[in-house]
């Protein structure tokens, strides 16, 4: 339950009590308890607004952002995508950027589970109908990442593990305290990190372009799976989304 549905059920509660110690306390403790409990209904009423005032205050600002990136006004976010989306691209823990990325993946129809079989990957993706499967390693990153990120190791240990058809796959949010207007002005990973990947035929995405592309997927601009089989054939390093975007154009089946 959210804290406001708490904070009202709790004034409810207030409320009774108030009521009942008037009907069946002594005369002083029937003036003194209902006075507190308005009190305490007042207090918890301005926690309740500020509260309200700030959750519609992140909801604007994060929704101004993904504006910018459109560059015109967006499609509209339903509110259980306001915290998927905020734990994608301004993660407060690993955790629920690992929950949130598996969520874009399945709401985009790819089949998704946790590394069951492996101890070394975040998630194992399948695209549909294919024999394509992605070891699918999700880190952040305040900056760019560096090549001695802890989950670099992971990856390396999942090539070791994995099966011919499988292939690894990085999913990052860096810079996560920029704006997101700002995260295609300035590099995702070092050039010691693209090396590296290239070396060991290890792709990667940041969790920014993981959600323009959920975007793009649902106004229909983009065969998703089309896309992501290129990822798939990509030769490592950092994968080049502003080159092959409009290549995947979405087409119904006939």
């Amino acid at each position: 339950m959210r804290v406001e549905g708490l904070l009202t059920l709790f004034q409810l509660f207030l409320a009774v009590f108030a009521i009942y110690s008037a009907l069946h306390y002594e005369e002083e403790v029937r003036l003194v308890v209902p006075l507190g409990c308005l009190i305490l209904m007042f207090v918890v009423s301005r926690i309740d607004k500020k509260l309200s005032d700030s959750e519609s205050a992140r909801k604007s600002f994060l929704k101004t952002e993904i504006d910018k990136v459109w560059k015109k006004k967006s499609p509209t976010v339903i509110e259980q995508d306001f915290s998927a989306i905020e734990s994608l691209v301004w993660p407060k823990s690993e955790l629920l950027l690992i929950d949130a990325v598996h969520s874009m993946f399945k709401d985009l129809g790819f089949k998704i589970t946790t590394g069951i079989n492996y101890h070394s990957v975040d998630r194992i993706v399948r695209i549909p109908d294919t024999g394509m499967v992605f070891g699918v390693e999700i880190m952040m990153s305040e900056g760019e990442v560096e090549e001695n990120h802890p989950k670099l190791t992971r990856a390396l240990q999942f090539e070791k593990e994995k099966r011919e058809d499988e292939k690894t796959l990085i999913i990052g949010s860096t810079h996560t305290r920029l704006p997101l207007s700002e995260r295609d002005k300035v590099h995702d990973v070092s050039r010691e990190l693209a090396d590296f990947l290239e070396r060991h035929n290890i792709s990667f995405m940041t969790t920014h372009h993981l959600y323009e592309l959920w975007q793009k997927s649902k106004a229909g601009k983009v065969d998703i799976f089309g896309l992501f089989a290129s990822v798939y054939s990509h030769r490592g390093g950092v994968f080049p989304l502003e080159d092959v975007t409009d290549s995947y154009p979405f087409s119904p089946n006939p």
